[in-house]
């Protein structure tokens, strides 16, 4: 199973994809590990950043996006930008995306913590949160579990 996780911080999509096959992870080297979005007011902006992003996740064979979930409001709110490339991830129907709260997140990690430091795994430190999406992301699918 290939997974892409993403962060989405400001105008910024964060990747990195993280393939599972017989209990083994393998981090895959990717050629874009960013997607900067200029401005998101504008319609063609917006269908560029999804065929892109679509192209990407296709030409990569990936099966499914794991993002982490953001604030609507308060002091760690997410913005505009955020949540239309959010919407524009998800609306892409070959790809199974799933959006992960804080929590979910945090529990995962607590039942099965990440089996190597992320200094060892030869990632750029902006990747990290992505990593980890996809990390979470594919324990769940590994250890299906009711979660309330």
């Amino acid at each position: 199973m290939r997974t892409c996780g993403v962060e989405i911080t400001g105008s910024d999509v964060l990747l990195c994809i993280l393939t599972k096959d017989n209990d083994v992870f393998d981090i895959r080297d990717i050629r874009q590990t960013r997607f900067t979005l200029a401005n998101g007011n504008d319609t063609e902006v917006m269908r560029k950043f999804q065929f892109d992003f679509r192209k990407l996740m296709q030409d990569y064979q990936i099966d499914s996006v794991a993002i982490k979930e953001r604030q609507p409001k308060g002091k760690f709110a997410g913005s505009a930008k955020g949540f239309k490339m959010e919407t524009a991830i998800q609306l892409i129907e070959e790809l199974d995306v799933e959006v992960l709260s804080a929590t979910t997140i945090k529990e995962q990690l607590k039942r099965n913590p990440l089996p190597i430091a992320f200094e060892d795994t030869g990632l750029k430190k902006f990747q990290e949160n992505a990593f980890i999406n996809a990390y979470v992301y594919l324990m769940r699918k590994t250890y299906k579990r009711d979660e309330a």
